[in-house]
């Protein structure tokens, strides 16, 4: 490595470049499609091209010369220090072997403020990679050292720790290689295959379906072979002892030589073969009583194989020979040791194809009954075994014979593993070949495994690697099986939650179990399992994960998408209500429209091939996203005559549009017509943002094959009450006067709302709003000002959460949005959301309308059926 002496740069200062927040996107992302890390990361002027750090490319280049090119992105300008720290960790974990391939740096609209996305493929090797890029950056401003190599060494190491093992991963990968979508449930090797009703579930190499019996009957050695010996399998003679004196008795019933072994053991540990006398006996005894109770049994010669059974076939077969070294006449036994495992492909556990030789006791006493010490020098060509068992484990090494066993020892092995009862089963038999039947030789089955290594099949030391993993998942999967539930994603500005809910009836009316999660919690077959906003990827995947959900409908919100990316790798149907003009917009370097619009596509971009994407054809931002979707696309608008509606369905694609008073489901001749007074929540199609949410979750239903007599008994049954969706538009009845609650919080919802109520008659018109603290201040003025030329009277109330503003600030904005107000006369302030709702209540006449925007909406509703309630009970 460079000593660092052959450059001279050094950069002392205060301004250095500063790291605020990291942020691990574990699925689907406003990046990629894959996992990645996002930085934000902060640089000084200099800092904002290393042009103006002289010295400092040849100085970092000196320190990591595999650094790779230091380039900027379109539109970000010249290289800065936020460039090289997303090289320096994406290399670094490339160096360390990790196979991460994308990165990107974006400049803010704050100037020296960059988003830094790098990939990872473990979230802990990532983020250790990132640390180490900016150790290495500050050590070349300040002209210090920098060791890389110890840097990979450590990533290296940490990748080991962090990814799955061998066993696993193969699984995984065949997994992966069907479209089977998993997820790792622990840091260990529990796993999780599809999802909701049709997941299943491994650990290693061990299938949900295997019970704890077979298990515990494959721990214990001697009613193993009892079991095997019923089922005509041929196994050695032999019994479980207490003590060495009775070891000595059964091995001389039995005749030596014989093998002592743990009666509930793995990996080899304890065991101890081709017993001959009973020196060799007392030792091996107090070896195998280490790890339990001991059993001897008939030794049987010739190599030792280990088979590997799934279902009901045989899939691989290896020979097994124990850890040894050959003389070269020079070096001692312990070097010649030091030699094989300098062997890369041998590593201290299970992630490499080998096994370093341990050079313990039981090796020097497998030494010594070979006349050897560890310092003495094996002539050439002399074998030195280490130890009597083949166990990978302890360094031996498997050469593949699958292609020599005979039909008869794989049928014994197969019996063998369904007498037990395991799924996936390794069958260790012992015999001088596989070439011929058991009972033409002297050999027989020594062991049953449950969540066998397949470390031996995967990467053999000789002969031919076995794709065990894909027989695996071809059990757990039939034939075209994906192991996905049906799911749908929505997202937009307005209109999510009722769409969400609305789609999730109508896969209820169709009987299926269905997870779903918005903003107000998440629900399984209807019942509410979480409070609380929901609509992020953790409340997606707890759902995912939940045995009883048949579908899925998941709110995707902005916020989740840019926290930490999608809850799911791809989903089958993907709604876009609109995009309108935005919400929450200057939030998380999400400035304009076109930004938000290009978050809101993420969940198009994730539509399976196989999909669809329901998009608002008049919504232009949201027309333009068909073209990143890889399945295909419904537009729904209220207008079929629309440019994009025209066009589609010319092209003899799916639409859904209003037809006078029908909506109408259209692809080139056939159509389907529903009455818009048969769906409720459109109040006879005169709300016509409900018609469009109608709409969209006809598409919806639609592209994920629902019938349409389940549809039509969904839209029928769905009324637009404080139970099915909770503020939103929930139209109650207040001593004669009309009181609508609604969620609604940004300007495109108050025009909404606006258009719907100018359709319901009313004597005098009253509103109550607040604002939320974490918007524009232009877009909290605009709300009022909409709402002061359709109501007579304005009602502004503080609520509970300011997010971040000062008190009174709020009402500040919305008075401000009143100014030049067409229709309010009366204005009035309270604090207190339920105050601001008794208030406007107690000024109700018959046939007066109240619009009240909740803020706290199970809270809000509650009070105001208890006010109608209580109006209610009162004579008139």
């Amino acid at each position: 490595m460079p000593s660092n002496d052959d450059n001279s740069f050094v950069q002392a200062r205060d301004n250095t470049m500063h790291i605020s927040r990291v942020r691990a996107l574990r699925g689907p992302n406003l990046w990629s499609r894959h996992t990645a890390l996002e930085a934000i990361v902060s640089c000084a002027p200099p800092e904002r091209s290393i042009v103006e750090l002289p010295g400092f490319e040849i100085a970092v280049r000196a320190r990591f010369p595999t650094i790779g090119t230091l380039r900027s992105g379109p539109n970000t300008g010249p290289v800065a220090l936020a460039h090289v720290l997303e090289s320096a960790a994406l290399a670094l974990q490339a160096q360390a072997g990790c196979p991460v391939t994308f990165s990107r740096t974006a400049a803010t609209l704050e100037p020296g403020i960059y988003q830094v996305v790098v990939g990872y493929s473990e979230e802990a090797v990532g983020r250790r990679a990132l640390e180490q890029a900016e150790a290495l950056i500050q050590a070349t401003l300040q002209g210090q050292p920098f060791d890389v190599d110890a840097a990979i060494a450590e990533l290296r190491a940490l990748d080991e720790d962090e990814r799955l093992g061998p066993s696993t991963g193969c699984i995984v990968e065949a997994a992966v290689a069907r479209g089977i979508p998993y997820r790792r449930l622990t840091r260990g090797s529990m796993v999780q295959f599809g999802w909701g009703s049709r997941q299943r579930r491994i650990q290693a190499a061990e299938l949900d379906a295997t019970s704890a019996v077979s298990e515990s009957i494959a721990q214990d050695k001697d009613l193993t072979k009892k079991l095997l010996h019923a089922a005509g399998v041929p196994v050695p003679h032999g019994r479980p002892v207490a003590s060495a004196e009775e070891a000595w008795a059964v091995a001389q019933q039995i005749g030596l030589p014989v093998v002592v072994k743990p009666q509930d053991g793995n990996q080899g540990k304890g065991v101890t073969v081709n017993i001959v006398d009973r020196a060799q006996l007392d030792g091996a005894f107090a070896a195998a009583a280490e790890y339990g109770e001991v059993m001897v049994e008939q030794y049987l010669p010739g190599s030792d194989f280990r088979l590997l059974v799934v279902g009901d076939k045989l899939v691989a077969a290896s020979r097994r020979d124990p850890p040894q070294v050959t003389g070269d006449g020079e070096h001692t036994v312990r070097e010649l040791v030091d030699l094989v495992n300098a062997d890369p492909r041998r590593g201290d556990g299970h992630a490499t194809a080998l096994t370093k030789i341990r050079f313990d006791d039981i090796a020097i006493a497998r030494l010594a009954v070979q006349g050897l010490e560890p310092d003495s020098v094996p002539k050439k060509g002399q074998r030195v075994v280490l130890r009597n068992n083949a166990n990978l484990s302890t360094g031996g090494t498997a050469t593949d014979v699958t292609d020599d066993v005979h039909p008869a020892i794989a049928a014994h092995a197969v019996a063998a593993a369904q007498m037990v009862g395991l799924d996936i089963c390794g069958v260790d038999l012992v015999s001088e070949t596989v070439l011929k039947p058991l009972e033409q030789q002297r050999g027989g089955i020594v062991e049953v495994n449950a969540a066998p290594g397949l470390r031996m099949h995967l990467s053999p030391s000789y002969g031919k690697a076995r794709n065990v993993g894909q027989a695996i998942v071809d059990t757990l999967y039939g034939a075209g099986e994906d192991g996905r539930i049906p799911v749908v994603a929505v997202t937009g500005t307005n209109g999510k939650t009722t769409t969400t809910r609305l789609i999730a009836h109508l896969f209820t009316a169709a009987g299926l179990r269905v997870g779903m999660t918005n903003t107000d919690g998440v629900y399984v077959e209807g019942r509410q399992i979480d409070s609380g906003d929901c609509s992020g990827p953790r409340s997606a995947r707890n759902v995912l994960m939940h045995p009883d959900v048949d579908a899925a409908v998941f709110e995707t919100a902005r916020g989740g998408m840019l926290r930490e990316g999608l809850g799911f790798d791809q989903c089958q149907v993907a709604v876009v209500t609109n995009i309108g003009a935005g919400d929450h917009l200057g939030l998380n370097y999400i400035t304009t429209v076109e930004d938000l619009a290009v978050l809101k596509r993420v969940i198009v971009q994730n539509v399976a091939t196989s999909g669809y994407a329901v998009l608002n054809a008049a919504d232009p931002n949201v027309a333009a996203m068909a073209a990143a979707c890889p399945g295909q696309v419904i537009f729904f608008a209220a207008d079929r005559h629309h440019p994009v509606m025209a066009t589609h369905r010319a092209q003899g694609r799916r639409t859904v549009h209003v037809d006078g008073d029908h909506l109408v489901a259209a692809v080139g001749s056939w159509r389907e017509t529903i009455a818009l007074r048969d769906i409720p929540i459109t109040r006879g199609g005169t709300i016509g943002f409900q018609v469009e949410n109608a709409m969209a979750s006809v598409a919806a239903a639609w592209a994920a094959g629902l019938s349409w007599d389940a549809v039509r008994r969904g839209l029928a049954s769905f009324a637009n009450d404080a139970d099915n969706a909770p503020g939103r538009f929930n139209v109650m009845d207040y001593r004669g006067a009309t009181v609508i609650a609604d969620y609604g919080h940004n300007p495109d919802a108050m025009r909404a709302l606006v258009a719907a109520v100018d359709a319901m008659p009313a004597r005098r018109r009253s509103v109550v709003i607040s604002g939320a603290g974490d918007r524009r201040d232009e877009d909290i003025r605009e709300q009022t000002a909409i709402l002061g030329n359709a109501f007579d009277h304005v009602i502004l109330y503080q609520d509970a959460c300011q997010r971040g503003r000062a008190d009174g600030e709020v009402l500040a904005l919305l008075r401000q949005g009143l100014a030049q107000a067409s229709r309010a006369r009366a204005v009035d302030e309270v604090h207190g959301e339920f105050k601001a709702i008794d208030q406007a209540l107690a000024a109700l006449q018959p046939g007066d309308l109240c619009l009240v925007l909740v803020d706290q909406v199970e809270e809000a509703l509650a009070h105001l059926a208890r006010c109608v309630e209580e109006a209610s009970a009162v004579p008139a």
